[in-house]
């Protein structure tokens, strides 16, 4: 299993794949995953890594059976507890990037106010702040931005 920053991809190989959800290779790119399913292995029992795609057909485990459930379904894998290490870590990276989708981006900064930089420039001038020279200067250079 793989996660690149855009897509996770599970692999499938052997007889075990065969048997349960099937042989090869599925990509589902990180704007279809919704939520990220996790139950940790234990001593005697395995654990898996599920994603929820949005439209997909989600049915609930029963009590008891989520592990054997996850075998059947192509969203999960299973893995053994001396494998979690490195599950969780491809866990904190898509849910990071999930989460990294859904931040607000920094508003864009706010346009200058052309005319009421022109209204400053003229009070500086009639202040005797500014001189004429230095007035029309200024006031050229923020008509050309507009």
């Amino acid at each position: 299993m793989e996660f690149d920053g855009d897509f996770v991809t599970i692999k499938r190989t052997g007889f075990l794949a065969r048997a349960s959800v099937g042989k090869g290779e599925k990509r589902i790119p990180l704007s279809s995953i919704t939520a990220v399913q996790w139950k940790p292995a234990g001593p005697v029992m395995n654990g898996f890594i599920s994603f929820t795609v949005g439209g997909g057909n989600e049915t609930r485990s029963r009590f008891g059976s989520q592990t054997s459930d996850a075998v059947k379904d192509e969203n999960s894998v299973i893995f053994v507890k001396k494998q979690m290490p490195e599950f969780e870590t491809l866990r904190s990276q898509v849910e990071e990037a999930m989460a990294a989708r859904h931040r607000p981006s920094a508003p864009a900064p706010a346009a200058p106010d052309h005319l009421s930089q022109l209204k400053q420039l003229g009070e500086l001038r009639d202040a005797g702040i500014l001189s004429d020279e230095e007035f029309a200067a200024k006031k050229a250079e923020i008509l050309g931005r507009l």
